[in-house]
């Protein structure tokens, strides 16, 4: 197994989406309304907007929101959002990537060059950490009267490529393109406590100094609390 999924941090994740609903709603209304602009607005013809729409009520956003943002995006009127990826690197070289969605490149640019800056990392060009990570679907099922051969069997004939338990929760790895096929062959079966997109670092660095620990996660949140940034992706061991 990969080993990279931190149970607590995930909890530590859920926690703030839970506090900060609001924010998570617009992030994934962002999604939404690009894959709408690119493909159209019925999600039997657009995969991509089938599987947000997925992600969207796995994350508790309403019917009554997911349509209305659908209906908006598909209007003359809305608002135009442009999809970037910056990397860089945090204190003591921690590899990081800013999944954007914007309607001001610029604007963003300045804040996450700003933050980098003032964090002790700083901004790097297109390619330099993104060698270290790897595009991978992650499903999190909870093993409580889970029997592992059985979980094992019906992850890897759904399509699956590993499985294993982490941290006290089963950890299933697929493509990316999988995903969802994957999440919906376990439904019903078993508890799936998340499905989401990531992007698996192959190595991880430690942080032993605490002022570089401290500035790290001051960096983290600035990145998180941006109403451009979509997802933040890092190597910190932590």
């Amino acid at each position: 197994m990969s080993g990279h999924s931190k149970w607590n941090n995930i909890k530590h994740k859920k926690e703030k989406t839970d506090a900060q609903k609001a924010k998570v709603f617009t992030k994934v209304g962002k999604e939404i309304a690009m894959a709408v602009k690119a493909s159209g607005a019925d999600p039997s013809a657009n995969s991509k907007l089938r599987d947000l729409i997925q992600k969207a009520k796995s994350l508790n956003v309403p019917n009554d929101n997911i349509d209305r943002i659908i209906k908006k995006a598909a209007s003359s009127d809305s608002e135009n959002y442009e999809a970037i990826v910056y990397e860089g690197y945090g204190p003591n070289g921690i590899a990081v990537i800013v999944e954007c969605a914007t309607d001001n490149r610029n604007r963003t640019g300045a804040d996450l060059r700003h933050y980098f800056d003032k964090f002790g990392g700083n901004l790097g060009t297109t390619g330099c950490v993104s060698y270290l990570f790897s595009d991978k679907g992650v499903i999190l099922v909870d093993p409580e009267g889970v029997n592992e051969d059985q979980i094992m069997e019906d992850a890897l004939e759904a399509g699956a490529e590993d499985i294993g338990l982490e941290d006290d929760v089963f950890e299933i790895l697929t493509q990316p393109a999988d995903l969802y096929t994957v999440k919906e062959a376990l439904e019903g079966k078993y508890s799936i406590l998340s499905c989401e997109e990531e992007k698996i670092p192959s190595t991880y660095v430690e942080l032993t100094d605490e002022e570089a620990t401290v500035k790290m996660q001051k960096l983290l949140d600035a990145l998180e609390d941006n109403d451009d940034v979509q997802n933040v992706w890092h190597n910190w061991e932590e």
